[in-house]
């Protein structure tokens, strides 16, 4: 329900809490539901209580953007630094840029908010699950610093990437798909970056499979 009414879909979980508050994914779900209706300082309570029961950092992206919600940037900025990003998963490292990217432009700092997307997943060429949000991030920061042919490329290939990965959704046994064609039908302006759970999602380890997008950088 977390997309179509997160005010239920929360209290399901506050629900979940009150039968079952020491199991981690329980905690894990009324975070992210708080998350969803904006209540940030509840998200970050029950992310840290979630961590402590887990002992995992697959959520600290959602624990960076929840101190930025909470007015707090340079917490977000070192609770992100306080993990060890070597050790997390592609996909999760992914979100944590992007949220640490959002809280330098919570501060003015457009040229730090953009080296914080410069980090292996950045591939213009090639579609991975985490592309389009990365790029579209790419694009708003670009668009902060006036460079607005540079953000519209970035959101373009956000697009084309996005559609890649529609295309390849329809090739289950397939875990390459070489994409010769894909255009975006028209361009869109540069969005802020979409943090985990304002999809509803979870950061996660996405598959290591790829759609190749050609054109130029």
């Amino acid at each position: 329900m977390i997309d179509t009414d997160p005010t239920l879909a929360h209290a399901h979980a506050q629900a979940a809490v009150k039968r079952a508050g020491r199991i981690a994914v329980v905690r894990e779900t009324a975070a992210i539901t708080a998350y969803a209706t904006g209540d940030f300082a509840l998200a970050l309570r029950e992310l840290r209580t979630y961590r402590r029961i887990s002992g995992r950092d697959d959520q600290i992206a959602l624990m960076v953007d929840s101190e930025r919600g909470v007015g707090r940037p340079d917490r977000a900025l070192e609770a992100g630094r306080a993990v060890d990003r070597a050790a997390l998963p592609a996909g999760v490292r992914v979100e944590l840029a992007i949220a640490m990217s959002g809280a330098r432009l919570d501060l003015g700092e457009p040229e730090r908010a953009l080296s914080e997307l410069d980090i292996p997943e950045l591939d213009p060429d090639r579609a991975f699950e985490w592309s389009p949000a990365l790029f579209a991030a790419r694009a708003t920061v670009l668009e902060e610093l006036g460079r607005i042919e540079e953000a519209q490329e970035w959101q373009r290939r956000a697009i084309i990437a996005a559609d890649a990965l529609d295309v390849a959704a329809g090739y289950a046994e397939s875990e390459e798909l070489f994409v010769e064609d894909i255009e975006p039908e028209e361009t869109v302006p540069a969005e802020e970056p979409t943090s985990p759970a304002n999809t509803g999602n979870p950061a996660s380890d996405p598959e290591s499979g790829a759609d190749r997008l050609d054109g130029p950088r």
